[in-house]
């Protein structure tokens, strides 16, 4: 463990990579999915707005999926580059709670998001006549602010109360970014209330939802197998195959660090199973829904061809 300045209100942030030629590589390999997952998510973005074939629920909720990974990596890969280039490992004690707000929030919002999406498919495969009233403009912007609403509220709970807590021993987080699990060993008090409330958090933020997506999809994909048109099967499977492969990528990492007793994790596990909910799934989320979607496909073409003619 690292020697740090007991009077110093900073954190210090062990990272995730050794400083080697292979902790360098990897480096290298995390900037290049950041890149991707930066130009993708804010391509995406874009591509739904410019598109007014793309102004539909689906996509309006798509777009913030988009938004919320792109400001979710944002949130954590940055500070680690530094960190492992500059050879310093210190983050502020605001710096560590401002982390600590945005990727909480981040977060919850994008299980919200994610469960909002399969009620979305669930109702336009199972209920396609009710949609336009379920699933109206004013119905996804109220799924879109509770997402964001009910996340800040919960974040901002949390992010109060662990900073509030004493932290007498070392100031090492033994993370890559400042996560509310790997604070708890640093504090000086008995913190099994506060685990037992950050627990009980992820059951609503991250297994509830889980849940129902699950129901959702379930019944979607019965509803599907009995569609008489082959080729409407076959554009509801794609879809719902797309959402339920950046669910799973998503919710399982996430299930199994949060939802597990303390006694059964481990600090090297825990950052290893971050860099798939924190790093990975955004740069795939842009990739899964354009390269298996055929109307995103032909809105790039259109942008893209509308951009060339005026160059033209």
């Amino acid at each position: 463990m690292e020697k740090w300045n007991q009077t110093s209100n900073d954190f210090i942030l062990l990272g995730l990579l050794l400083p080697n030629q292979t902790g360098l590589l990897l480096l290298l390999l995390i900037i290049f999915v950041f890149v991707l997952a930066c130009l993708g998510n804010s391509g995406m973005t874009a591509l739904i707005l410019l598109d007014p074939r793309l102004h539909t629920p689906m996509y309006f909720l798509l777009s913030q999926l988009s938004l919320m990974d792109l400001m979710y990596i944002s949130t954590t890969v940055p500070k680690m580059v530094s960190n492992f280039l500059s050879g310093h490992k210190n983050i502020s004690f605001l710096g560590c709670g401002v982390q600590v707000f945005f990727f909480v929030t981040l977060a919850c919002s994008e299980c919200l998001l994610l469960a909002s999406m399969a009620y979305d498919r669930f109702v336009a495969i199972c209920h396609p006549l009710h949609y336009p009233i379920r699933m109206s403009k004013m119905m996804c912007l109220k799924l879109i602010l509770g997402s964001w609403t009910l996340s800040s509220i919960n974040s901002l709970a949390h992010t109060i109360y662990t900073f509030q807590i004493p932290y007498c021993r070392s100031r090492a987080i033994n993370h890559f970014y400042c996560d509310i699990p790997a604070m708890m060993p640093l504090a000086c008090m008995d913190t099994w209330v506060y685990e037992y409330m950050v627990f009980v958090s992820a059951v609503l933020f991250l297994l509830i939802p889980f849940l129902g997506i699950t129901v959702s999809y379930g019944r979607v994909l019965f509803a599907v197998f009995h569609m008489h048109s082959k080729e409407g099967r076959k554009k509801a499977f794609t879809t719902c195959s797309a959402h339920l492969t950046v669910v799973i990528f998503y919710y399982a990492p996430f299930a199994y660090t949060y939802l597990r007793s303390k006694n059964l994790r481990s600090p090297e596990e825990d950052k290893i199973l971050a860099v798939f909910y924190s790093v990975l799934t955004p740069m795939l989320n842009p990739i899964v829904y354009s390269l298996r979607n055929k109307e995103v496909l032909g809105a790039m073409r259109r942008v893209f061809g509308m951009f060339s003619s005026r160059k033209t």
